[in-house]
């Protein structure tokens, strides 16, 4: 059995019309000229979009082969525990057998310019597409927002399926959406079946289900270069959203408390943060994603010292004993199992 150690993995980078150029301006992500850069995934098994180990034992092994040959190693033994809930995991791949993927994905998003209105199913509905997936529900954690930035996540009260119609074709979706102005530190949890949209000017961190389903409501009348727009998936959207769902307002993270704090916790993942407090993680027969948004943080093992810059995103696989977690009080540490 291989020793376990802490997996450092190399981020994929995404680039899209909405991106920027803050994953390498902030979070020193390896980033070229161009101005698009959206999306930085850090930890992933999702179909060819694959992590790669960087050093030690398993460097160049896939986190889908880490799964497939050290599963127990990986993510523990503990069935019922959110963070191993791939063990009943039914979603089917799109030849039919069953998934054998990494449960979570986790992303930063450079939010240069505003994200489309899109919803995202839940698990029983992604099992009935075409390409069956995993429903995606999702976490995000603000890192930076400019003032006047704007989050859009959740309808309105009372916003009917009929008048959100109305409203789309009108081209006046906005205005059935709820809205705030984030500041750093604030958390939304949106689940599956939740309208949302990211506005320009938000860089975040995003715990989310392994899925890349995505279905766009509206995307602000946008186009290419050639003038062509996005698709749009109008009924696929009403077949998923939870109208019963209504706004949904931040979760504040308090850094004052010097321990872990609980900013999410449902039945696909949990989502906590700390700073300034040295903290213990691990031991516990489950994995945990540590990532750091601000600052640096050192992590302890019996072993190594790990020196984690701001950017960095490590896995602890359920096998690694405890470790401790040194964080100062300027820096932010994101823990997701």
């Amino acid at each position: 059995m291989i020793p376990p150690y802490p997996l450092v993995f190399k981020p994929l980078l995404k680039q899209t019309i909405w991106g920027g150029r803050l994953l390498g301006e902030r979070l020193g992500k390896s980033i070229g000229d161009d101005t698009n850069y959206a999306e930085s995934w850090e930890i992933v098994d999702h179909g060819q979009d694959q992590s790669v180990v960087e050093s030690g034992p398993l460097a160049g092994k896939s986190l889908h082969e880490l799964l497939t040959h050290h599963r127990r190693w990986l993510v523990g033994g503990k069935d019922a525990s959110p963070s191993n809930a791939l063990a009943n995991d039914n979603v089917l791949e799109s030849d039919g057998i069953q998934s054998n993927r990494f449960p979570l994905l986790l992303k930063y998003l450079d939010c240069n310019r505003v994200l489309s209105v899109q919803v995202h199913p839940s698990d029983d509905y992604g099992l009935k597409m075409s390409v069956p997936d995993r429903g995606k529900t999702e976490a995000w954690f603000v890192v930076d927002a400019k003032p006047d930035s704007v989050i859009y996540a959740g309808l309105k009260e009372g916003v009917t399926a009929s008048e959100l119609r109305q409203a789309i074709h009108a081209g006046q979706t906005e205005q059935v959406l709820h809205q705030f102005h984030p500041t750093p530190g604030d958390c939304v949890f949106i689940p599956a079946g939740t309208v949302h949209a990211i506005g320009a000017g938000v860089l975040i961190a995003e715990i989310q289900q392994a899925s890349n389903t995505t279905f766009r409501l509206f995307d602000w009348d946008r186009t290419d270069a050639d003038g062509n727009s996005r698709p749009l998936h109008i009924e696929e959207s009403f077949d998923v959203i939870d109208f019963a769902g209504g706004p949904v307002k931040p979760i504040h993270f308090d850094p004052s408390l010097a321990d872990w704090q609980t900013l999410v916790e449902c039945d696909k993942f949990r989502l906590r943060a700390v700073q300034n407090a040295n903290v213990l993680v691990g031991d516990d027969d489950q994995f945990h994603i540590l990532t750091v948004p601000q600052g640096t943080a050192s992590l302890n093992t019996k072993r190594q010292s790990i020196e984690m810059t701001t950017g960095t995103s490590l896995l602890l696989p359920a096998a690694h004993d405890e470790v401790e977690l040194q964080v100062g009080s300027d820096s932010i540490v994101l823990e997701m199992s």
